[in-house]
């Protein structure tokens, strides 16, 4: 007797549900990945740098302007100038002069100054804010001690005022892409399970069905084999005998 095999193919929805479980499982890999570049990484290079006692050295005016870009509605945008403003301080990590910057993004806008202000519509304001920020560096800081960052590697002439990231940004970058693969990996493991064993519960009963209707068939086969011999036998033996069957 030749084995019978049973191949199960998938339906159009259980199909479509597999290769969405697939799908979710390989962008949350990718999205982990691009967190990470994107936002992990360039956190890390900012922790990089310690943290230190800085001290004003000086707060002036260099005489240049910069420009910088205004929005006056959706559809309205255009450019102003404001002047630069240099704060060079003392750094007790290195014991030695560095320019002070607000932030990270500040120090990327425009690295020649310490102090970017709110971008107004007209040139005046924006002095205005200016010196308001010149102002309070040497009237309310003065010469006091304050907590800046400083890092030797990357930018040893600079040092920040606060920094952009914390870190809470590497318990964010892990958490949550983490969470989210694993509930979609046990969701879609989950989902999968039930096919399974849906699809075994299913190929199980389709073996046994047609093992049944296999061995009826033969029986039936078999049974009419031996009708058949016996009906040539018993006809053999009247004619042998010359009993005619009427």
């Amino acid at each position: 007797m030749a084995k019978i095999r049973v191949a199960y193919e998938y339906s159009e929805a259980e199909d479509k549900s597999i290769r969405l479980g697939l799908f979710l499982i390989i962008s949350g890999v990718i999205s982990l990945f691009i967190l990470g570049f994107c936002w992990l990484h360039p956190a890390l290079l900012e922790m990089q740098g310690k943290t230190a006692n800085c001290t004003v050295l000086s707060v002036q005016q260099i005489g240049e302007t910069f420009e910088c870009t205004f929005s006056c509605g959706s559809e309205c945008k255009g450019t102003s100038l404001y002047p630069c403003l240099q704060i060079y301080v003392n750094n007790s990590e290195s014991n030695s002069r560095a320019l002070l910057h607000q932030d990270e993004r500040q120090l990327i806008s425009n690295p020649k100054c310490s102090y970017i202000p709110p971008c107004e519509r007209e040139n005046q304001k924006n002095s205005e804010n200016v010196l308001s920020w010149q102002e309070y560096w040497n009237n309310e800081i003065g010469f006091q001690t304050f907590t800046c960052y400083f890092n030797k590697h990357r930018r040893p002439e600079d040092v920040l005022l606060r920094r952009t990231h914390d870190e809470s940004v590497l318990l964010h970058c892990f958490l949550w892409p983490l969470v989210t693969f694993m509930a979609m990996q046990n969701g879609v493991g989950r989902g999968q399970s039930i096919y399974l064993l849906t699809h075994c519960l299913f190929g199980l009963l389709k073996n046994n069905l047609l093992h049944r209707a296999t061995c009826w068939l033969k029986k039936a086969e078999q049974q009419m084999y031996y009708s058949m011999l016996t009906t040539a036998a018993t006809s053999t033996f009247m004619n042998e005998s010359g009993i005619g069957l009427r």
